[in-house]
């Protein structure tokens, strides 16, 4: 197996491509449409709370739902409008 010299330079242009690649994955991902409808281990996922704090979520009214033959859906923008709506802002 023959031995590969990697120079500076050739380090500065791997860099530069996968700063590249980078930045582009992350601008086609920002364009992609989040989905409507999140179901309840979603929301779960999504705010990182038990199934029991998304019920108290539920029965207080705080976060809004629709259910479907037994199935809870909740909307995403409404979920993102009840944590701008509750952001604190502190000021020191």
């Amino acid at each position: 197996m023959a031995a590969t010299i990697i120079t500076t330079e050739d380090l500065r242009e791997f860099k530069m491509e996968l700063l590249d690649d980078i930045k582009q994955l992350l601008s086609s991902q920002s364009g992609q449409v989040t989905k409507k409808w999140l179901k309840s281990p979603e929301v779960r996922d999504l705010l990182g709370i038990s199934p029991g704090t998304l019920q108290n979520l539920r029965i207080n009214g705080t976060l809004p739902y629709t259910k479907v033959g037994g199935v809870l859906y909740y909307d995403y923008q409404e979920i993102m409008q009840v944590l701008e709506d509750n952001r604190i802002h502190n000021k020191f």
